[in-house]
């Protein structure tokens, strides 16, 4: 195996890990920092595009999941706020599962 693809191994093995995190963060919201930090330090070291692509999706994931937690959060007093909260943790189930599917199968997202 030459130092490409065993890079390529190395990632996708790092973003299946990032997948896990996230899922966990449902428990233990520290995982999703921790998975975030892993995707800004790893990024650059995606040559193949769909492997740039999970480091995309995972990074918006993280970030549109913080806004409109804390716009679920703000809003919780006028009674729409938790319809928010409800609608991301269900949006975020989707990114997760969506993309560990294609990381899977050896698709871009």
């Amino acid at each position: 195996m030459d130092s490409t693809a065993a890079n390529g191994q190395s990632l996708k093995k790092l973003l299946t890990a990032v997948y896990a995190l996230q899922a966990l963060s449902f428990l233990f919201p520290v995982a999703f920092i921790v998975g975030v930090v892993l995707d800004y330090v790893k990024r650059g070291e995606a040559t193949d595009a769909w492997l740039a692509s999970h480091f995309r999706w995972q990074i918006r994931t993280f970030w549109f999941a913080v806004v409109w937690s804390l716009v679920g959060g703000l809003t919780t007093g006028i009674g729409i706020g938790l319809l928010i909260l409800f609608a991301t943790a269900v949006w975020l189930i989707y990114r997760i599962t969506r993309g560990w599917l294609n990381l899977s199968d050896g698709k871009a997202v």
